[in-house]
């Protein structure tokens, strides 16, 4: 106590050195630079989002009504799609779907709509696949997905906007909605790291896909655009793979924000593709940006409009493997006044005005996908039975996967159906794929033998005289 005192003493000349020194360390970095750049980044409004810090404010709540999904990330916008689902149990379907590998664990929601859902098998019907949050720092996309299903629900209506016309349309499709398709990214995120885009374990889910996977530009990011160890090597990208394969949809929209744009293929290349599809894309993207972009979105190939290409990209996938007809990717939102650093608000809205207008001009922009997309595809495939176009519009027509990819699909479109648990999916594949294999081998071994068999058969024939002798 006694030399505490001395050292705290006016008289003592410690004091002139411990002063200035506690002073630097515990108060300059409050007013230093790093200090106010770290303070200027915008946080995630709770108001406006669905996020950690809306959850917490009703966190009993939650767990009394909504079990183990309250507790997850992301939980009050998965809980208000659960719930809006069950209330409308005529027109929606959700299942979760859940896998994994070395020690990393995936689940996907996707809610399934059919107007009628006693069709919702009916494969005359206009497929859509549309997917939300692929990136976990644009969480406006998810609250997107959100709108997009309460309209469906006829919950909420958009201005302007017949409601028997819009269901003579809706009569006419089968969409199935991943409205949070990282959700281990979106985790990272919510927890504080507002700029991390990619999933659990550091993989960009829009780089590992198989297309032209692996490419690195000279401006590769690695912390951004790391493409996994191999295509498909993260539970996210397989279970879409399977889902879009078991699917088959007729249009797909891979939706992200950082810019405003609609994109089609390519994204590995600075071209589009040739032909009929391509003319149809476009067109359908003009219209797009003429009624609800207000002609403000870049239009084009990803790999030619955004400046850089983009390798191993879901979009390049549905496209050139699964074959989708139409096949898009939309950027909804970008404040390009934002720092780089400053991630929350260069790629989602902070205030209200900006919120709102953004979801009821996209969310209108979807209503409009499905109404003239169906009228595109129904001109391609007259063109396509009446003449001979390009190769590629064959193709659509005559879809071709390996095999591995066609059991993946098969087995989950058969537990879909039949509503069987999700881990059976990963069970036995690897012995399925060589019990295939092996069956075909040997059946072309024994097609072989039989042929090699009538050959000799006939060549052992005595042959005739011609003549008399």
């Amino acid at each position: 106590m006694f030399q505490m005192g001395c050292l705290i003493s006016l008289s003592n000349p410690l004091l002139h050195f411990f002063f200035p020194l506690v002073f630097f360390v515990f108060f300059l970095p409050v007013y230093g630079k790093d200090n106010l750049t770290s303070h200027s980044f915008t946080p995630i409004n709770g108001d406006l989002y669905h996020s950690r810090r809306r959850r917490l404010i009703s966190t009993v709540w939650l767990l009394r009504n909504c079990g183990d999904i309250g507790k997850g990330i992301g939980g009050l916008l998965m809980e208000e799609i659960s719930n809006l689902v069950h209330r409308h149990p005529d027109k929606f379907t959700m299942e979760i779907i859940e896998t994994g590998n070395q020690g990393y664990k995936a689940e996907i929601t996707v809610v399934t709509y059919c107007r009628n859902r006693k069709e919702i098998d009916d494969r005359s019907k206009v497929r859509i696949l549309l997917s939300f949050g692929q990136h976990g720092r644009e969480l406006i996309t998810s609250e997107l997905a959100l709108r997009v299903l309460s309209v469906l629900s006829e919950e909420e209506f958009l201005p302007n906007m017949d409601p028997k016309s819009l269901n003579s349309t809706l009569d006419k499709l089968v969409i199935k909605v991943v409205p949070m398709e990282n959700l281990n990214g979106r985790e990272l995120v919510e927890s504080g790291e507002l700029c991390e885009r990619r999933n659990g374990r550091g993989v960009d889910l829009n780089r590992n896909w198989s297309v032209d996977w692996g490419k690195k530009e000279k401006d590769y990011d690695p912390y951004e655009e790391n493409p996994g160890t191999a295509p498909f090597s993260e539970p996210e990208t397989q279970i879409m793979r399977k889902l879009a394969i078991s699917f088959d949809p007729h249009i797909w929209v891979n939706v992200h924000s950082g810019m405003e744009a609609l994109f089609m293929p390519y994204d590995h290349r600075n071209t589009t593709p040739d032909g009929l599809p391509s003319q149809q894309m476009r067109r359908l993207l003009e219209e797009l940006n003429h009624l609800h972009c207000h002609e403000r979105c870049m239009i084009g190939s990803g790999g030619g409009s955004v400046g850089y290409l983009a390798h191993g990209t879901a979009t390049d996938y549905m496209y050139d493997v699964v074959r989708v007809p139409m096949a898009f990717t939309f950027e909804i939102y970008g404040d390009g006044t934002a720092s780089s650093k400053d991630c929350f608000k260069m790629f989602n809205p902070v205030d209200l005005a900006t919120f709102n207008r953004v979801l009821n001009d996209w969310s209108a922009a979807f209503f409009t996908i499905f109404k003239t997309g169906p009228r595109e595809l129904q001109q391609e495939t007259t063109t396509i039975t009446t003449t001979t176009t390009t190769t590629h519009s064959k193709a659509s027509t005559e879809k071709w996967v390996s095999i591995d990819e066609y059991l993946d699909g098969y087995l989950m479109e058969r537990r879909n159906r039949y509503g069987k648990k999700v881990e059976v999916l990963e069970f036995g594949m690897q012995e399925i794929r060589t019990y295939f294999r092996l069956f075909m081998l040997s059946s072309v071994l024994l097609l072989f033998m039989f042929c090699s068999r009538i050959s000799k058969s006939k060549c052992s024939r005595p042959i005739a005289a011609v003549l008399p002798i």
